[in-house]
């Protein structure tokens, strides 16, 4: 297992981690405060990309749970950057018009150098599905938000934006660029903005093709908890080990606190 002394920042998910079927989980204010205050920096990343930072801020406030959308990322957020870094961009995006008005460059005609594919269940339909496979075939650089398969509901799972970019992916014979977890350009910014090496964090999630996965492979120590995605992975033996697993959030200031 890694050494957790030293650690300075956790780099925290939300959905499956702090919160589950739209309640905070047992504990999970009460360990983000513990850790705040024995001078542990915390960032959350998620990717919900379905929503702003400020609107899922305000949603997890609701909740009980003390998170600010400054110290919140999003794939929104991440792609955003990464279109801003691209001169001449034309992008279609796959995705509401709120979230896509998130994004610079957004046009309504070819040519197209970024195709953004993110929760488009308000939008998609076989003739955006099939003009974002032509863009691709044509050049343009596949962005996808997250490629998680599926996200959990109150009334059930549903398919989530990774089975679309799939299809893009299987149709076009292309790899896309993802720009949410597991990416480590992803925990890389989450890192800086809490002015510490990834070397010094520690990740914690629920799931294991994400968090863990894109944890282990930023440097980061990991920890799973056994909330959210992590019966069903268990069984199906799906992601990456953690170097820790803990029953919840709850757990983790005992873990920490004391030794960074």
């Amino acid at each position: 297992m890694r050494a957790l002394d030293g650690t300075r920042a956790v780099l925290m998910d939300l959905e499956g981690t702090l919160y589950a079927a739209g309640q905070s989980l047992p504990g999970a204010a009460d360990a983000i405060t513990a850790l705040r205050t024995s001078g542990i920096a915390v960032r959350f990343l998620t990717n919900i990309d379905s929503r702003t930072p400020h609107e899922i801020a305000l949603e997890l406030v609701g909740l009980g749970l003390p998170v600010q959308a400054e110290h919140l990322s999003t794939p929104v957020t991440a792609a955003a950057e990464v279109i801003a870094r691209s001169p001449g961009a034309r992008v279609l995006a796959l995705m509401s018009p709120a979230l896509a008005a998130n994004l610079p460059s957004v046009v309504a005609e070819p040519p197209y150098t970024h195709v953004v594919v993110g929760d488009c269940r308000e939008v998609l339909d076989y003739a955006l599905l099939d003009a974002a496979f032509r863009a691709v075939r044509s050049g343009a650089e596949l962005v996808a938000l997250q490629r998680g398969k599926y996200f959990k509901r109150p009334d059930g799972d549903h398919v989530d934006t990774g089975a679309i970019v799939a299809a893009v992916e299987y149709a076009a014979d292309v790899t896309a660029r993802v720009v949410g977890k597991p990416s480590v350009e992803y925990f890389q910014a989450a890192a800086v903005s809490a002015g510490v090496d990834l070397a010094a964090c520690l990740v914690i999630g629920d799931d294991a093709t994400t968090d863990i996965a894109g944890g282990r492979a930023a440097g980061a120590v990991t920890v799973q908890v056994r909330t959210g995605k992590f019966a069903d992975q268990s069984r199906t033996g799906a992601g990456e080990q953690a170097d820790v697993t803990l029953d919840s959030v709850a757990d983790l200031p005992a873990l920490l606190v004391g030794r960074s």
